[in-house]
C-alpha cells in the first residue's frame, strides 16, 4: 500500500489469479484481464500393432480480453478423451471455454489412432500403426483445428513403416513420427507443450502422449511431451505371456490438457486390455493485473488516526 499525502488516498491492488480446474463461473472485478485456456487432452490409440499418442488439448492465451467489473461469466473445463482398447481409436477430448465478452474456447485433443491415420483437434492425434501391407505414408492428425490465430496446437507423428505408430501433438511442437526399430526408449514421443507463467510460476501444459511400443518387433513406446503427456506402453516380454500393467499407456496428467499414451500390441483381441492412456483434463486459469485507486475529500478525525495507526500518513 502507497503512503497517503493531504487528503487523497491511494491503494495498488495486487494480481488476482483464479484457476479453475472444473466448470464454474468467474465474477469480474477489473474491466480486463489476461487468460491461460487449455482443453483435455485425447487418449491414445488402442493397438493394432501399436496405437499412436494422444494429442493435447488446445492451448490458447491472452492479454487485456475485455470484461464488464461486477459481471458474472461461465467457465467450461473440458475433460480428457477416455482410454480405449484393441482396435478403437483413441477417445478425443472435451474443448474448455472462457465465456466473457470476446469468447475464448480451446478445442480437445485428437485422438490416436489404431491404425488409420489420426484424429484432428486442437493437436492432432498420432496415426496408428499401419498393416504390413499397406504402401505409403500414414499421416498424423491435424492440429489447430478448428483454425485460431496464434495456433493453438500441432499436428501428431505420421509414420511411413508398417506396425510404427506416431506420438500426439502438443501445443509447442508436432508429435514425432514412427520409428522402425530400437529399445523401449527409442518409440515416436509426444510433441512438447508450452509453458506459462500466468499462475505466478513456469507450468508446461499440453504436451502430448507418446506413442504405444512392440517389444516382440523391437518397437518402442514413445514418451510423453513435456507438458502433461503419458507414454506409450510396450510389453515387457513376448506376446506369448503380455504383460498388461507395462502394456497400457499412461494417462496424460491431470489440469494440464495432456494427451494419453497409447496401448501396446496385442494379438489375440483381448478385452481386458491392454488400455491405452487416457486424456489429462484442461485448466482456465485468469489474472486480473495490478491497479490502482485514489480516493479525494476530507478525512474526518477517526479517519485521520485510523491512518495514522497503521503508518499511512506523512
Amino acid at each position: 500500500m502507497s503512503k497517503l499525502i493531504g487528503s487523497t488516498y491511494t491503494s495498488t491492488l495486487s494480481d488476482k489469479i483464479t484457476s479453475f480446474t472444473s466448470s464454474g463461473t468467474f465474477t469480474a472485478a477489473v474491466s480486463s484481464i489476461d487468460y491461460l485456456v487449455v482443453a483435455g487432452g485425447a487418449a491414445g490409440g488402442g493397438a493394432y500393432y501399436s496405437g499412436g499418442g494422444g494429442g493435447a488439448g488446445g492451448y490458447r492465451t491472452g492479454t487485456s480480453s475485455p470484461v464488464v467489473a461486477g459481471s458474472d461469466y461461465p467457465i467450461t473445463v473440458g475433460a480428457g478423451g477416455a482410454g480405449v482398447y484393441y482396435y478403437q481409436p483413441g477417445t478425443s477430448g472435451s474443448n474448455s471455454v472462457m465465456g466473457t465478452p470476446a469468447p475464448i474456447t480451446s478445442a480437445g485433443g485428437g485422438g490416436g489412432q489404431d491404425y488409420e491415420d489420426g484424429n484432428a483437434g486442437g493437436s492432432g492425434g498420432g496415426v496408428g500403426s499401419s498393416p504390413p501391407t499397406t504402401p505409403g505414408y500414414n499421416a498424423g492428425g491435424a492440429g489447430n483445428t478448428p483454425p485460431v490465430s496464434p495456433p493453438q496446437g500441432n499436428p501428431g507423428g505420421g509414420s511411413s513403416l508398417a506396425a510404427c505408430s506416431g506420438g500426439g501433438g502438443g501445443a509447442g511442437a508436432a508429435g514425432t513420427n514412427g520409428v522402425p526399430s530400437g529399445p523401449a526408449t527409442s518409440g515416436a514421443p509426444g510433441g512438447a507443450g508450452t509453458a506459462s507463467s500466468i499462475s505466478g510460476s513456469s507450468v508446461t501444459y499440453a504436451g502430448g502422449g507418446g506413442c504405444g511400443g512392440m517389444a516382440v518387433w523391437s518397437l518402442g513406446a514413445g514418451a510423453g511431451g513435456p507438458g502433461g503427456g503419458g507414454a506409450g506402453g510396450v510389453m515387457s516380454n513376448n506376446y506369448a505371456t503380455p504383460s498388461w500393467d507395462t502394456a497400457n499407456g499412461t494417462s496424460g496428467t491431470a489440469n494440464t490438457g495432456g494427451g494419453g499414451g497409447g496401448a501396446s500390441y496385442e494379438p489375440s483381441g483381448n478385452t481386458s486390455g491392454p488400455f491405452s492412456g487416457s486424456g489429462g483434463s484442461g485448466i482456465v486459469i485468469i489474472k486480473e493485473e495490478d491497479g490502482n485507486w485514489s480516493a479525494g475529500g476530507m478525512w474526518s478525525l477517526k479517519q485521520m488516526f485510523q491512518q495514522k495507526v497503521e503508518g499511512n500518513w506523512l
